[in-house]
Parts: structure tokens; sequence; C-alpha cells
């Protein structure tokens, strides 16, 4: 059985919470979680709907991964580029543990009891053209950072109230955060919202084994 299997991660605590996800499905296997920041870690301002690279995720790790730093990665699977090397693929994605968006608000209010004109946070440009055809008075405003840094800012009073996935909340044990769940007729989700991706290199067949009973049937 193969143990020490390296483990590119990205250097957050959710992303640490979904590499102990992973290693608590594998017996008899030891991960080792290698932190490393990507793109979308180092540049925090750029909004993500002015972002072209497909990888902005993933891009240093599937290097450490090419140049064989590491021996696979855990990835959000949304993050994905469908259309990445040729050299890596996917092992396995997993099911999703909640697929739905969801409001953090400062006052625990859900999207109808917001005063009028609040300002909300999010990435996403989906998310906001949903927020706004639902309520056209309200501000949306580009958030960046790990979900801890988007509460943050929420906490201190840069927005009335941000989007985040619920997945995100359950994973972190913050689930006591969630406002209300957005329904999908404002806002669709990815539809491999909550599923996570391992990626390994293409010849290393003993690893696909080792990952693939994590996929979802």
């Amino acid at each position: 059985m193969l143990r020490n299997i390296r483990i590119g991660i990205r250097p957050s605590r959710l992303s640490f919470k979904q590499f102990e996800e992973i290693q608590g499905k594998l017996n008899g296997v030891s991960l080792i979680p290698v932190l490393i920041e990507t793109s979308g870690d180092r540049d925090k301002m750029t909004p993500l709907e002015g972002v072209t690279a497909q990888d902005f995720f993933t891009d240093a790790i599937e290097r450490a991964l090419l140049k064989k730093r590491i021996d696979a990665a855990i990835h959000s699977a949304k993050d994905i580029d469908s259309g990445g090397d040729a050299r890596l693929m996917i092992a396995a994605i997993t099911a999703s543990i909640n697929p739905y968006d969801c409001l953090v608000s400062r006052e625990g209010a859900a999207l109808d009891a917001l005063p009028l004109g609040a300002r909300i946070g999010t990435s996403s440009l989906a998310r906001k053209e949903g927020i706004l055809k639902y309520r056209k008075d309200l501000t949306v405003g580009d958030i960046r950072g790990n979900v801890d840094n988007r509460l943050q800012q929420l906490d201190h009073g840069a927005f009335d109230a941000i989007i985040v996935a619920e997945a995100a909340l359950i994973r972190l044990g913050l689930e006591s955060r969630i406002s209300w769940r957005i329904p999908e007729k404002i806002i669709q989700p990815h539809p491999l919202q909550g599923r996570l991706a391992i990626q390994v290199r293409k010849e290393r067949r003993d690893l696909k084994k080792v990952f693939e009973g994590l996929h979802e049937h």
C-alpha cells in the first residue's frame, strides 16, 4: 500500500479541512500536505470576472505536480480547468457535501430583510447578476480572500452581507453563520460546488487506484 503521498493544497484553513476530509476517507494511506500559493492566493485585488486564466486557483499546484514536487493535488472541483495540461488527470471527484450558495449577513437577515441599498460582497459574476436581478436596489461589490478573510470584512463593516458556498462554511464548522440558503431560482450554483477533485500525473496509475474509490458514481 502506498504511504506518505505528498498532496498539494492551497494555504488556507478551508484547504486543510478539505485535505483532512480526503485523508479521513483513505485507510492505510498517509497523506502529507504541501502548502502552495496559487495566483488566486497572491492576487487578492483583481475581480474574478476580470480574470481570464482558467487555472487562477490551481496554476502553481499543477506546476509542482508536473515537476514532481508533489504526488497529487486536492482542488475545489469547480476550480479545475477542463482544458488543462494533458499530462495531468483527475483521479476522482467526490460527492458534494452541499451544492448551494448562502447569504451571511451581519444581523442574520435573509435577502428580503436587508435594508434598501444594502452592500453585498461576492467575487462571482453569476452571483452578482442573480442578486441584482432579484433586488435591483442592492449594491454589489467585489470581495476577495479566503472564507475567513471574507467573514472578517463582513464583521468589520465593509459589507452588510456576503455570498459564499454553503459547503465552505460546513467544512469550517461555521454553519451558525449561515443566514439564508439562496434558492436556485435566484442564483444557480456551480454544478461542481461542494465537490473535491483529486489530480495526479497521468503516468501514476498506482495513485489513480488509491483515489478512485472516492469518486462519486
